[in-house]
């Protein structure tokens, strides 16, 4: 359905861009943007689920960072080839790439439908949990507290990420250390590039590391680097900035697959909940905005400091409920195989027990024999 709605737009860009009607262009816009919500809520639950939930941060990051290289690789291949020259005011060239994006979400569309993907279904979800032994909260799921807070911690981190990226080009030229317009939307691909690095490395340390311990590491990072960048004028704020960039890159995935663990038969109601924390990119970077204008733009990035507060009290809110439960714990467990050997550790009737019956079975069948003989 999300590739079908995205299709749907991308086609009826072409008579907008023939006609050049505004409103058009408005209503595929936003067909779009429910194609790709759609799409973000249904690829992000199902990488979460499909594998040991021990890997689900790392395999998120790793979908996630594709998106990295689009974001950094997208408006490269734009400024150079469409928006160049006698293309810069038209529509001709942005045509025919809309017709082609929406040729690729009817291919794919059909290599999905004839794909035999596994079904996961929130049944089975809730019984694989009920077979580890796992607890889940069966209240109500307005009252499933980690993904409620979750959604918070996106929409809050959202809005961080977007009012940081919004305001990069006019920090950058305000430091007064000769940087123009175009050198600093350059040094913002430099940005997006660490960006995507920053979450390749991500999957190879999630492997290993807790993903709420890691958050909290790096919702602190965050904190630290923006607030430096308010503070530190010239180079040493686009250090900072380059160094804000790479930190806040796991804060997504990592943030979308703990606000959805173990919520069993809600899972599907939490994941389109917390995609719905990127509407917090809609209002933080007016009031940055407005900070900017009263103020200057280093100042106005304790906005997004605030955001990547509420990270941090939310990752370390549940690196310490874990503490509590089940220890402190640095390495990343895997916690439905922790319990599924504690649960065969603990099981009275064993493999041994198992040869034994069907030895004495033998004997018995063996004497009985004898017997009619």
């Amino acid at each position: 359905m999300g590739l079908g709605l995205y299709s749907l737009g991308a086609v009826f860009f072409w008579p907008s861009a023939v006609y050049e009607k505004y409103g058009g262009f408005v209503a595929c816009t936003f067909v779009i943007g429910c194609g790709l919500a759609t799409l973000e809520v249904a690829a992000n639950s199902y990488i979460a689920v499909l594998g040991t939930p021990r890997y689900a941060a790392a395999r998120l990051n790793l979908s996630q960072g594709f998106q990295g290289v689009a974001s950094f690789a997208g408006p490269l291949i734009a400024s150079r080839w469409f928006f160049t020259g006698a293309n810069a005011t038209t529509l001709d060239t942005v045509q025919w790439v809309y017709l082609a994006v929406a040729g690729l979400g009817v291919v794919l569309n059909i290599l999905f439908y004839f794909c035999d993907l596994p079904e996961i279904t929130e049944d089975a979800l809730s019984q694989e949990i009920h077979e580890a032994g796992i607890t889940v909260d069966d209240q109500p799921f307005w009252k499933q507290w980690r993904c409620i807070f979750g959604f918070v911690a996106q929409t809050c981190y959202c809005g961080a990420q977007i009012g940081v990226a919004s305001f990069v080009v006019n920090l950058l030229v305000g430091q007064n250390i000769g940087i123009s317009q175009s050198k600093a939307s350059q040094l913002f691909s430099f940005c997006q590039i660490t960006f995507t690095v920053g979450r390749f490395v991500g999957v190879a340390i999630l492997n290993f590391v807790d993903p709420a311990l890691l958050l909290t590491f790096y919702a602190v990072c965050c904190c630290v680097f923006c607030g430096s960048i308010v503070g530190s004028p010239g180079q040493a704020a686009v250090g900072f900035l380059f160094a804000l960039f790479f930190f806040e890159s796991i804060c997504y995935p990592c943030i979308f697959t703990l606000g959805t663990k173990n919520l069993g038969k809600h899972t599907k109601k939490g994941s389109g909940l917390i995609v719905m924390g990127v509407g917090g990119g809609a209002w933080y970077p007016p009031a940055q905005g407005g900070l900017a204008d009263r103020a200057y733009t280093r100042r106005s990035y304790l906005v997004p400091l605030s955001g990547y507060l509420v990270v941090f009290l939310y990752a370390g809110g549940l690196v310490i409920s874990q503490t509590v439960k089940d220890g402190f714990h640095f390495r990343n467990v895997d916690q439905l195989a922790q319990r599924r050997m504690g649960a065969s550790n603990t099981d009275p009737y064993t493999k041994e027990d198992e040869s034994n019956q069907r030895s004495q079975d033998g004997k018995e069948k063996s004497g009985t024999a004898h017997i009619e003989v």
